[in-house]
């Protein structure tokens, strides 16, 4: 796993093992890199990560790099979040979010 902007990268080979046998929540970002909202995103997705530190991991995973785990979750359209629970995705968004946004969204997927 790789850390670029401050959210760590997780690709086809390794989602499975950072994601889907994780511990506690984990936000997965699927992106790409000729995707505006996606970088207009990156900034919230780094204070999110620092923020929730210990309560949820950001991750994120390139779509272009990555088309099996993009595919097997029927992403059609970045930026597109998954929020992933004991391995199973528990809430879904698409777009961009402001901070605030975010952060009700994930307490919301916790505790449902």
């Amino acid at each position: 796993m790789t850390e670029t902007t401050g959210v760590a990268e997780v690709t086809d080979a390794t989602f499975a093992e950072e994601v889907l046998k994780a511990d506690g929540a984990v936000l997965v970002e699927f992106t790409a890199d000729w995707c505006p909202p996606c970088r207009a995103l990156a900034p919230v997705l780094r204070e999110v990560a620092a923020q929730e530190a210990g309560r949820t991991r950001v991750v994120q995973l390139d779509v272009d790099a990555n088309p099996r785990t993009a595919t097997a979750y029927g992403v059609l359209s970045v930026p597109r979040m998954l929020v992933f629970r004991d391995g199973e995705p528990v809430r879904s968004m698409v777009g961009t979010r402001s901070k605030r946004r975010l952060l009700q969204e994930l307490e919301e997927a916790r505790t449902s």
